[in-house]
């Protein structure tokens, strides 16, 4: 009985013992099952496939006419399984030299034999990925260093017209995504959708012949077509460099627009980059440069800011083209003295007054227009606030708050100082002073396109606002194209075409004071003046030469633009007024006393330009008897010396504070060569100014970059 009751019990303590481990592995199946099923089978199916990131074709950018500004082109993705790869270290060094990537990076990546899978470099070109097959086929010893050598395909940008409109487009990084410009602020148009490629493989990440593939194919990005057009953008971008290169200047601007529609068609700063080879290793110096500085950065636009004031006060009805104005080279404002660029006007027309760029008379109309007028209509041109462009990084400008504004401050606004503005806001409201008064608002991009050029999306030309009316529109265009054929903007004027147009040179602040010796000179220019189609900005920040007024170092590139532009656009020229303008010969004024050589010019309606002390011309240029136009300027030299001119021999122009091309080209005008040493302006020369030399001999002309110092400023 008692061995029986013994057995009894320890079958039940069994079957209780197996009960529970049954009950125990019900609940962990019922566990797996109904709650880490999911994770379990997600990480069962990471285990037995391969999977991988197929990259969406990044969107192209266009420009209005469809040329290619930038695009995605095929590149590829470099990957190993370290579990295949037996001499990390020689497979390392040959994909070093093949890819250019740091060999002991590679060879860490290639030892983690933990990996079925490890990136080795990204945006691999196809020609080194085909070099790296080729070494494959060659032998079993190459075969052996590259077994577990994979590609995947990927993308990188390629941008076919190089340099140009570099900081607008922007840059991506590696992974295809926008850095900077359009690339940034049209991210989630451009970049399209991922595709996913899964494929089965064994325990080793090995892929299995008759595996089952999975592929879901990527969606390629939209297309960002932009008003701006490639072949007036190439002609702007070499005027620029010219431009920089002739001032010496610390950096250039210009932006071409439609004045109609708002639309931009070329926008250029330097000094720019290449964006297929951006300073990447140089992360201050490339954050520079990406700037669009067109709409980011302000200053004080000096005279050209005179086109709303007169159109603002010609539209309040507080003067009339007839009004005159007494400048006397300076007029006091509450005790303060603010001075003409010249020492006197005299008594002119407001016409005159604008075509003399005359600051009293500018101080008298923003007077009379008095503080709440003023700011109306610099409000209703747009400034004083961002003017809404699809462009990143777009700054408001500074006006003086209104309750704060000094009858100083108002009669300096006049004249384009005490405000700043960006060079967008200010060519967007000084063509809505010539294009009947509507301000537009400006844009970029014309229109999104999805990747089978169907569109989806179109910018249409938006009216913010109407500043001035068609009649004070009208009278402007007059006013401005006598500023080009009769004042400051004369070295804009072009042969059969009505050119309209107004310089400014401004001041320059640091640490919030005004910087001597340099300016920033400037000239916008409309064409044609009948019924204006476009306009052009031109900036000049700092150039370092001796003459650096708007009308000199910017008017002239303004022109060069339109001469290229105008007949590109299909705008003729008036057979007319190339009747009305045509050349004049240069009459010969060397030896005549300075002022009857002034007289001479002024008779055949010719300007000239002193460079001497003297008081009788010893050399001139351009030299007699050359055709320029009417109303161009001879530089007349005028230094002391006691010998007569042979014919064999040259006077020796004064190149002292030249840059090296314009010394270079000053020297060569008169048949002479050039030594130099240093970098900057001229600062010595031998032979001295004003001594003759035989044709042919070598100047020894030494640069150097001068001191700055301070002093009063009267800008144009």
């Amino acid at each position: 009985m008692r061995a029986d009751l013994k057995l009894r019990k320890r079958i039940a303590f069994t079957l209780s013992i197996l009960t529970l481990l049954f009950i125990l592995v019900g609940v962990r199946i019922g566990s797996l099952t109904l709650f880490q099923g999911k994770s379990l089978t997600k990480r069962g199916i990471s285990q037995w496939t391969r999977e991988g990131v197929v990259t969406a074709k990044r969107g192209a950018i266009v420009d209005r006419n469809g040329n290619v500004l930038a695009q995605s082109t095929t590149a590829y993705i470099v990957s190993a399984n370290p579990q295949l790869v037996e001499s990390p270290r020689e497979t390392a060094q040959l994909l070093s030299s093949i890819l250019g990537a740091d060999a002991d990076g590679m060879e860490k990546k290639l030892q983690n034999k933990k990996q079925a899978l490890v990136m080795l470099k990204r945006q691999v070109p196809r020609t080194q990925v085909d070099e790296i097959r080729s070494l494959r086929q060659e032998s079993e010893e190459m075969q052996r260093l590259l077994r577990g050598i994979s590609f995947d395909e990927d993308t990188r940008r390629f941008y076919p017209q190089g340099i140009s409109l570099a900081q607008t487009l922007g840059l991506t990084n590696v992974d295809s995504q926008g850095q900077s410009g359009l690339e940034s602020r049209y991210e989630t148009v451009l970049r399209g959708r991922e595709g996913l490629l899964k494929t089965e493989a064994d325990a080793k990440g090995k892929l299995l012949p008759d595996g089952e593939t999975v592929y879901v194919a990527p969606q390629e990005g939209n297309t960002l077509q932009l008003t701006v057009d490639s072949v007036i953008q190439r002609i702007v971008e070499k005027a620029m460099q010219q431009c920089m290169e002739d001032n010496q200047a610390s950096s250039v601007q210009c932006i071409v627009m439609d004045v109609n529609t708002g639309g931009i068609l070329a926008l250029c700063m330097k000094p720019d980059y290449d964006p297929a080879d951006p300073p990447r290793d140089d992360v201050e110096r490339l954050q520079e440069l990406m700037r669009i500085t067109a709409v980011s950065d302000v200053y004080e636009p000096g005279s050209t800011f005179k086109i709303l004031t007169c159109a603002a006060a010609l539209d309040a009805g507080v003067a009339t083209v007839h009004d005159r104005f007494h400048c006397s080279g300076s007029i006091l404002v509450d005790g303060d003295k603010i001075r003409c660029w010249k020492v006197s006007h005299g008594s002119q027309t407001l016409t005159d007054a604008l075509a003399n760029s005359c600051n009293p008379a500018f101080v008298n109309l923003g007077l009379r227009l008095g503080v709440d007028q003023m700011y109306r209509y610099m409000h209703a041109f747009g400034l004083g606030k961002r003017t809404g462009v699809d462009l990143p990084g777009e700054s408001a400008g500074i006006l003086i708050g209104s309750g704060r504004v000094k009858n100083v401050d108002l009669a300096r606004i006049g004249f384009g100082q005490s405000v700043a503005v960006t060079p967008l806001q200010l060519i967007t409201a000084a063509s809505s002073v010539v294009n009947g008064g509507k301000l537009m608002k400006p844009y970029i991009v014309d229109a999104v396109l999805d990747p089978d050029g169907n569109v989806i999306e179109k910018t249409r030309p938006q009216v913010v606002s109407l500043p001035i009316s068609q009649k004070t529109s009208d009278t402007m265009r007059s006013l401005l194209l006598n500023v080009v054929d009769n004042g400051g903007g004369k070295n804009a004027s072009i042969a059969g075409y009505l050119i309209g147009g107004k310089t400014g040179t401004a001041q320059v602040y640091r640490d919030g004071r005004v910087v001597s010796d340099v300016h920033i000179g400037s000239f916008i220019g409309f064409a044609p003046m009948d019924a204006p189609r476009i306009a052009v900005l031109v900036t000049v920040n700092e150039a370092r030469v001796p003459v650096d007024y708007g009308s000199v170092t910017a008017a002239p590139y303004a022109r060069q633009i339109l001469e290229q532009v105008l007949p590109y656009l299909g705008i003729r020229r008036d057979a007319g007024r190339m009747e009305e303008e045509k050349t004049v010969p240069v009459p010969d004024v060397c030896g005549m006393a300075l002022g009857e050589a002034k007289k001479t010019l002024a008779d055949s309606m010719l300007l000239c330009l002193e460079a001497g002390e003297g008081d009788r011309v010893t050399f001139q240029l351009p030299y007699a008897g050359q055709d320029v136009r009417a109303g161009d300027q001879v530089i007349l030299y005028t230094y002391d010396v006691n010998a007569p001119q042979p014919k064999d021999m040259v006077c020796v122009p004064d190149v002292m504070g030249l840059s090296m091309v314009q010394a270079s080209r000053t020297l060569r005008a008169r048949g002479l060569e050039m030594a130099l040493s240093g970098s900057g302006l001229a600062v010595r020369q031998t032979p001295a100014a004003g001594s003759y030399a035989p044709r042919d001999t070598e100047v020894e002309v030494v640069f150097e970059f001068p001191v700055i110092g301070e002093k009063e400023n009267a800008v144009e």
